[in-house]
């Protein structure tokens, strides 16, 4: 069985999402990073606005629009703290 990441998106006062996922792709001050399994621990600052996604042990992918915080990586998983955290409008294929 693949490594995967214990993560966790939490929000003021309340937890958003938290389970295993293989990935984590997130838009920081430095520009967008992704974090694997085995990542060295960082600290990085969400831009704004920003996005959150998170792709799941049977490769489906959640994604989360974020408004400020924090994303820190250590060897116990990740966690992202968001001011605020709203699930992404799913993205559509254009017809043009």
């Amino acid at each position: 069985m693949a490594k995967q990441l214990h993560v966790e998106l939490v929000a003021v006062e309340q937890m958003v999402w938290s389970g295993e996922a293989e990935m984590v792709i997130a838009r920081t001050t430095e520009g967008e990073l992704g974090v694997l399994p085995g990542h060295a621990p960082m600290l990085g600052q969400l831009a704004e606005p920003g996005q959150v996604r998170i792709t799941l042990p049977d490769r489906q992918q959640v994604a989360y629009d974020v408004a400020g915080g924090f994303l820190s990586v250590t060897t116990d998983g990740v966690t992202i703290l968001a001011e605020e955290a709203t699930p992404a409008a799913p993205a559509t294929a254009s017809g043009h």
